[in-house]
């Protein structure tokens, strides 16, 4: 369970700055909206996401956030 918590906090996090990206891309503000994606929130929460995909598939996490369980 403390895996889907923390992937759905990191999804969370994720949409709420892809919304600041596309609040920044209305406003016209392309260059700052380049910015943020590349090395700003917007690349560290997709960073911190694919972080924790990565150590689940190295970790043998099961679907219920357990270890060792696999896929049900």
């Amino acid at each position: 369970m403390k895996y889907a918590k923390q992937t759905q906090e990191a999804l969370d996090r994720l949409d709420q700055s892809l919304m600041t990206l596309r609040d920044m891309i209305k406003r016209g503000e392309n260059a700052q909206a380049i910015q943020y994606m590349e090395n700003g929130d917007l690349k560290e929460r997709f960073g911190e996401l694919q972080s924790m995909v990565i150590i689940s598939q190295t970790n043998s996490i099961g679907a219920s956030g357990v270890q060792g369980l696999g896929t049900l």
